[in-house]
């Protein structure tokens, strides 16, 4: 497994879709992009920017009812991409034992979030999805020393370099 750190959450400008971009914390630096819904973003975005809801949000109560029945998220895994979808777990730790639960990756990550769970990806899974996206080293710093993971990086540079990235995938890049 890969570890990785959620880069950002951005919206790709052509198709008005939000993306998770999440990368290597080590090595060579790839970072491995996943479309999600608009909720599940605004989801993550919530939980990055420490936003308070009168009532909890979906992703607050599972974290919620996980620490009532007194089990704890011990890390998330992005697993696999299969007929053009992403899968994940939720490995959970309860009673001594590990429990991994499916999910969107979307949604684990708003969980991992919410818990201080680490991630990670299969290392076949970045192997075949990963890609490089150059960042500034200038913002890079400024962004761990600020320790904020959603505004890296000039928006409209990344954006530009992951519309490359779809002008040149092809649909028979995701077959199996």
């Amino acid at each position: 497994m890969v570890e990785v750190r959620l880069r950002a959450v951005r919206v790709d400008l052509q198709s008005n879709t939000p993306v998770l971009l999440l990368q290597e914390s080590e090595g060579l630096g790839r970072t491995l992009p996943i479309f999600i819904g608009a909720p599940e973003a605004t989801a993550i975005a919530f939980a990055l920017q420490g936003m308070d809801t009168p009532r909890p949000m979906t992703h607050d109560l599972i974290r919620d009812l996980l620490e009532s029945l007194g089990a704890q998220v011990a890390r998330v895994v992005v697993t696999e991409l299969r007929t053009s979808t992403y899968y994940a777990e939720i490995v959970l730790v309860h009673d001594g034992r590990e429990v991994p639960v499916s999910s969107r990756p979307s949604d684990a990550v708003a969980v991992a979030v919410r818990t201080g769970a680490p991630l990670y990806v299969a290392d076949d899974l970045m192997d075949a999805e990963g890609v490089m996206l150059a960042v500034d080293e200038e913002d890079d710093e400024e962004t761990e020393e600020e320790g904020e993971t959603e505004e890296v990086g000039n928006p409209e540079e990344i954006v530009g370099e992951f519309r490359s990235f779809l002008d040149t995938i092809r649909p028979e890049d995701f077959s199996s």
